[in-house]
């Protein structure tokens, strides 16, 4: 049976939120996974090996137990997974040293997928029930395919905002007006201004979704899955 844990580092909870309204769907799979390790929902004191760990926030770069948990996860996960923009991409918490980047010099927070190797990183803010599920029953079935833009968002995503999408996309003479960027916007930040994206930076909180979604960023299949 696989065994999925959820760790949560410096958050709001929204993505446990999410994890806990899976579980209608999860009773799909419930036959498949065994969740060994959840703060807030098991009943479990210490943070076990397992095959799957979900890490949800940010790491406090000078809180010592954070950064502990952080390297302990990274060796007990057969795959570990960034859910959320927080721990993804850093999201609301890059802002929170005046909008400078994390540095270890100063009290700051930087996404895990910057502290340890993840495998996967999933965007939003926070990320939906469905897409959750999706990943879990992917990475049990070794799906590559579904896999493959969740592994390489992991190891891409540092700059993570609508600006991906500019530079990337519209610089580039690529963008077909789809509105995929803007649909997929928690916050509203990217509005489409004569069939081209306008990002309202003071509205974005880098989460990546807009990248992610977008047919016209290609993503390469790369991807570490269950045997």
């Amino acid at each position: 049976m696989v065994t999925v844990a959820h760790v949560q580092l410096s958050s709001c909870c929204g993505c446990l939120v999410s994890l806990t309204d899976t579980y209608e769907k999860l009773l799909d799979v419930l036959g498949a996974i065994d969740l060994v390790y959840s703060q807030t929902i098991a009943d479990a004191r210490e943070i076990p090996e397992a095959d799957i760990i979900l890490v949800e926030g940010s790491v406090c770069l000078d809180d010592h137990h954070a950064m502990e948990i952080a390297q302990d996860v990274g060796k007990k996960a057969k795959i570990l997974v960034a859910l959320g923009a927080c721990a993804a991409t850093g999201g609301i918490t890059r802002f929170c040293r005046g909008g400078q980047m994390s540095k270890p010099i100063h009290s700051s927070f930087s996404p895990i997928t910057e502290v340890v190797k993840c495998d996967l990183a999933i965007p939003g803010c926070p990320p939906s029930p469905e897409i959750i599920v999706g990943l879990i029953t992917a990475a049990i079935e070794g799906d590559m395919e579904y896999l493959a833009p969740f592994s390489e968002f992991a190891k891409n995503n540092t700059e993570a905002c609508g600006c991906d999408v500019i530079e990337k996309v519209v610089n580039k003479s690529l963008c077909m007006g789809c509105g995929c960027c803007a649909a997929s916007c928690p916050t509203r930040a990217i509005e489409m201004v004569e069939g081209r994206p306008l990002i309202l930076n003071e509205v974005c909180i880098k989460c990546g979704c807009c990248g992610f979604q977008c047919p016209r960023i290609e993503l390469p299949k790369n991807v570490m899955v269950l045997e």
